[in-house]
């Protein structure tokens, strides 16, 4: 059943011819809005890619961030490979929306909250509504230009894209036949909390450690870390091997003296990011906490602005502030006290006072993933879950808890009958920067092959986009061992646990 609206309208229609994955692809590029309930309400812009020579697939791709913006329908999937086309040059029809409403073009990118200030806006992002209303528009334009619907529909996102992944297959278990899930921001209301956390801990005079610290940091965890899988390559893959201890780093004293060691008041801000955090207190949606981040990825600074950034939150926040830490400021801003003068350092996600109601309320829109995916299961579902292990913006921790949850409700057997979990040593949050390893992998054929002839993923093999080496992609929790032979090639790795 279609949410509700007031109508769409299609606004502009192009004939394109573009070169993608090598190949010259002619497509139909459909740009359309769909109209709110509350006259206050933006609307959902959304786009769809009808290419010549249809194959008669379709797949959505899902945002990033606070949205705002359409993406972009000739991409691939998260994590996607090197050497095979992307969705669009393999005939899909493609689609996606803003999650309805439009981001300032003066904003960073996916940085801006001030749309939650609206009911119906902050349904649309928060809740998922936006994708059941794009994905019903979507397909009626498709049905439109091609006389028939598709015959199979596939969804595909990272981050806040993993996160509707998940919410598409919990809510609309038979909307979608297979869903590919990558760094999945799942419990968001949580992870927000503990960035607020984490916000006002490095906000802390003397607590923030600058760029040079962070690699220093970094630089360390690799150094005791690496080997422990076997081979030293830069990857860390033993992540329950590394018994890394950042008091090795501390200053002589406690006082900073220096770029080559960290101080107590640093030494404090790392654990803290390393560390779970717990809320003393109960909202709606039952969660508690948010498990934190590894030294290893929280503490990579050839991507700061993903992790700590490099200067200290403050008010207002600065954009050479850490993304969590931006991120936590726009929320508190427009989701939580709606007061666009409210300093977000003010707020103490462990004693919220006033702000508890909220807060709680808000739990049960953002954090609405249940792991009882019965219903997606049972209507033939696939789902393809990944996250890397050297994620700066979204724990992999989170998505291990998230995976046992399912396990734990439904059963290791039903799980592993519609649910593939990877976790990539090395990878980082969407490839940004430069990773120790850059995941490329088919996972759209894996997909296919599962959906179509219930042949479910059979040791599959990951590779680096920028280096030339391969590794195995263990089912979790397995990790890829070093046995021996060429360290670049997976065959020399074995998944152990």
């Amino acid at each position: 059943m279609s949410l509700p609206t007031t109508g769409g309208r299609v606004e502009s229609t192009s004939v394109i011819t573009s070169v993608l994955s090598g190949r010259t692809v002619t497509y139909c590029r459909v740009d359309a809005a769909i109209s709110p309930v509350d006259p206050a309400a933006p609307d959902i812009r959304m786009r769809v890619a009808l290419p010549h020579g249809w194959g008669r697939g379709a797949m959505m791709f899902g945002g990033g961030g606070y949205n705002g913006t359409v993406p972009d329908l000739t991409a691939n999937v998260p994590f996607g490979p090197a050497d095979r086309p992307v969705p669009l040059a393999r005939g899909y029809a493609t689609f996606a929306s803003d999650s309805g409403h439009q981001g300032s073009p003066t904003a960073p990118p996916s940085l801006d909250g001030s749309f939650g200030a609206n009911d119906e806006a902050l349904h649309n992002f928060a809740a998922g509504d936006a994708l059941k209303k794009t994905r019903d528009a979507s397909l009626f334009l498709i049905r439109h230009a091609y006389g028939t619907s598709p015959a199979r529909v596939y969804f595909a996102g990272g981050s806040t894209g993993g996160r509707e992944a998940l919410v598409v297959a919990q809510r609309w278990p038979r909307a979608f036949d297979g869903v590919i899930s990558a760094y999945p921001a799942w419990n968001n209301l949580s992870e927000i909390l503990y960035l607020g956390y984490l916000a006002q801990v490095l906000s802390r005079p003397g607590a923030f450690p600058g760029p040079e610290k962070q690699g220093l940091l970094y630089g360390s965890v690799i150094d005791a870390c690496d080997g422990v899988d076997g081979v030293r390559d830069g990857v860390v893959s033993n992540l329950r091997g590394c018994r890394f201890d950042p008091r090795v780093l501390r200053c002589p004293g406690g006082a900073d003296t220096g770029v080559s060691c960290l101080s107590d008041r640093q030494l404090a801000a790392v654990t803290a990011m390393s560390s779970p955090f717990r809320w003393p207190y109960r909202i709606a949606s039952g969660e508690t906490g948010y498990p934190g981040f590894p030294f290893l990825s929280g503490a990579d600074m050839r991507t700061p602005f993903l992790g700590f950034g490099t200067t200290p939150p403050a008010n207002p926040m600065p954009v050479t502030s850490g993304y969590g830490m931006q991120y936590w400021d726009q929320w508190v801003k427009y989701f939580l006290t709606r007061n666009s003068a409210q300093n977000s350092l003010d707020v103490d996600p462990r004693r919220p006072g006033r702000w508890l109601g909220r807060i709680s309320h808000l739990s049960t829109v953002q954090d609405r993933n249940t792991v009882d995916l019965r219903p997606f299961a049972r209507a033939g579902g696939k789902l393809i879950l990944l996250h890397g292990a050297a994620d700066e913006l979204v724990s992999h921790r989170s998505t291990n808890d998230y995976y046992e949850r399912v396990r734990d409700e439904l059963g290791p057997a039903s799980t592993r009958a519609f649910l593939r979990y990877y976790l990539v040593p090395g990878a980082n949050h969407a490839n940004f920067g430069t990773p120790a390893f850059a995941a490329g992998w088919d996972s759209l054929s894996a997909l296919e092959r599962w959906v179509d002839r219930g042949q479910p993923p059979a040791n599959p093999v990951v590779a680096d986009l920028r280096q030339d080496r391969t590794r195995p992609l263990c089912d979790y929790p397995a990790w890829p061992r070093y046995r021996d032979g060429d360290p670049h090639s997976a065959a020399s790795f074995v998944c152990t646990r």
